[in-house]
Order: structure tokens, then C-alpha cells, then sequence
């Protein structure tokens, strides 16, 4: 059984980092709101270029003179997962969790004959992937230099993609990031990104196209848009990513201290009764010898 001088001593640590756990949740609490109004305020822009985007695509045809980024290379033997993953910890499941995602897409990619490669955002969830796939990690993108990433560093990203796909590195690629859903919920999401996938264009957008003429050609204009469509992608996932960390910090940290709440209650309650028991034998002692003389 620990002295009371240990249980003391428990006592005082867990306390020192129940502090430390409220302090970092009250800094997520105040960080969450900011960041959850810009992936909010991104969500519009990001509906209504793809909405564009399905209006222009539907409009021609895809053919070898088609921009590359929508065309794609004519194979799919080589796919490239982009995994967007925080640079802080003490954030709950929230990277192992974009983490799995990832994985289990390029276990189910080599169950069925294709190559995969990685390109990882952000320095947590690293040593997973490197341990399984250690040859296969094509460029790691470093985020901590920067306090938020944010639309130069999803402009950086977007254009190494580009230039690796050109390169023919890479057939398709796929992002992986955490939807922000609520400060309790946070979506591990993948899709494809490059080629861009041609979305269908909504009901509203087809009507209204009836009478849009374009100047220049539709392919002209996609194959300006197509980039800037790609690096709105990112930047969209950059800032899910920001809101979802926030999130799952916030709520990792209250059940840190909720936890130590309840962990320094029971250390409290072992203190007082091996207090009581040194107390009762020392009392037994006196009263044993008093007897004695």
C-alpha cells in the first residue's frame, strides 16, 4: 500500500495536470469557434465552383485535347493518397482516425493490383504510414512552420500534385482529411481529387445555363478554372481539418479533466482512509500500552 506521503504526492500531480487539461480546453473552446466559421464560410464558394464546374463539363466532351486534369492519363494502375493530418497532438482519435481512413484505401487498392504511394500533410500520423509503407511516401509537406495552414499552403500543395502529375508519378489521386461536423463529430472523408472528378451539375445551374454563352471556349475556361478548383479543394480540407482538431482537442481534453476530477476523488478517499488507519493504530498502540504499565 502507498505511504501518505505518496498518495499526497499523486494527489498534488494529478491536480497540477487537471489544470493543465482545463487550460488546453478552454484555449481549443476559443480557437474552435474562429475556425469553424471559416470552413463554414468556405463551404458556399467551394458548392458554387463546383456547380461551374459540372455546368462547363457537361458541355463537352472529353477527348485527348481535354485539359489533363479532367482527362486524366488513360490508366489507373498508380494511386496516390494525400493524407492531411495536424501537427499537435492531444487530440483525441482525431489523426489515427484520417489515419485508418487512408490505410484501409490502400490495403483495398493493393488487394486489387495497383500501386500506392503517399504524399502527408502534417508531421502526426507519420510513423504509422512509414512503418507500413516506408518505400512508398513520395514527398512529406511540412506545416509547422506556419501558425494555420491556410491557402498559400494548399496553393504549394495543389502545384506539387500538378507537377508530380505531370511527371506521370501518379495516376489518381485521393484526399484525406477530417470533416467538421460538430466540436463531438468529425468525419474522416476521402475523395478523388485529381483528375477532377466531372461533377453533375444541379437542376438550378442547368436551367440557368440554357442561355449562358462562354468566352472564351468551355475547355478554355476549364483548363484556367481546373487549378484553381483543385487548390479551393485543399484549402477546403485545410480548414475542415482546422475546425475538426479544435473540436477534438476541446473535447479530449474535457474528458482529461473529467477524468482527473475522478481519479483525485479517489485518491482523496484512499489518503483519508489510510490516514484514519495509521491514525486507529497508532491510537490501538497507546492504548495497548497504557494497558501494559
Amino acid at each position: 500500500m502507498a505511504s501518505l506521503k505518496e498518495l499526497k504526492g499523486r494527489i498534488n500531480s494529478v491536480k497540477s495536470t487537471q489544470k493543465i487539461t482545463k487550460a488546453k480546453q478552454m484555449v481549443a473552446a476559443a480557437k474552435l469557434r474562429k475556425a469553424q466559421e471559416s470552413a463554414e464560410q468556405a463551404r458556399p464558394y467551394a458548392a458554387r465552383l463546383t456547380d461551374v464546374m459540372g455546368s462547363l463539363a457537361s458541355k463537352i466532351t472529353i477527348s485527348e485535347n481535354s485539359p489533363k486534369l479532367l482527362a486524366g492519363t488513360g490508366s489507373d494502375q498508380v494511386h496516390l493518397l494525400v493524407v492531411a493530418n495536424s501537427d499537435k497532438g492531444l487530440c483525441g482519435a482525431f489523426n489515427s482516425n484520417i489515419v485508418k481512413a487512408a490505410l484501409t484505401k490502400a490495403r483495398s487498392l493493393e488487394a486489387e493490383g495497383k500501386t500506392v504511394l503517399f504524399y502527408l500533410v502534417g508531421r502526426k500520423g507519420r510513423a504509422v504510414i512509414k512503418r507500413e509503407f516506408p518505400k512508398q511516401i513520395v514527398h512529406m509537406f511540412d506545416t509547422s512552420n506556419v501558425r494555420e495552414p491556410g491557402f498559400n499552403e494548399a496553393e504549394q500543395i495543389a502545384d506539387e500534385l500538378v507537377a508530380l502529375y505531370e511527371k506521370g508519378t501518379y495516376d489518381i489521386a485521393h484526399l484525406f482529411y477530417a470533416k467538421f461536423r460538430s466540436a463531438l463529430l468529425q468525419e474522416p472523408t476521402g475523395q478523388q481529387i485529381i483528375p477532377v472528378p466531372t461533377p453533375a451539375a444541379s437542376a438550378n445551374t442547368a436551367a440557368s445555363d440554357a442561355v449562358t454563352q462562354y468566352e472564351p471556349e468551355e475547355e478554355e475556361i476549364l483548363a484556367a478554372l481546373l487549378p484553381r478548383y483543385l487548390k479551393t479543394q485543399l484549402f477546403g480540407a485545410l480548414l475542415e481539418n482546422a475546425a475538426s482538431e479544435q473540436g477534438a482537442s476541446m473535447t479530449a481534453m474535457d474528458n482529461a479533466t473529467r477524468n482527473a476530477g475522478d481519479l483525485i476523488q479517489k485518491l482523496t478517499i484512499q489518503y483519508n482512509r489510510s490516514r484514519q488507519a495509521a491514525i486507529t493504530t497508532e491510537l490501538v498502540e497507546i492504548i495497548a500500552g497504557a494497558e501494559a504499565l
